[in-house]
């Protein structure tokens, strides 16, 4: 059986995770700002409608 020292150390984890959040921010970041430039298709005029007075109920 043999034994192999591991001689790395856990710093190298922590940059490897803080790249990939970094680079993970940026593009979650870079695909709000395309969205956000994209004009979708809204409703020309307002939609408005009147409810009576009559169907209000007082519930004491």
């Amino acid at each position: 059986m043999e034994f192999n020292k591991n001689t790395s150390s856990g710093r190298t984890n922590v940059i490897g995770l803080l790249i990939k959040s970094i680079l993970g921010l940026v593009v979650i970041l870079s695909l709000v700002f395309f969205l956000n430039t994209i004009d979708f298709p809204s409703p020309k005029k307002e939609i408005e409608k009147i409810i009576p007075n009559e169907n209000f109920k007082i519930v004491k």
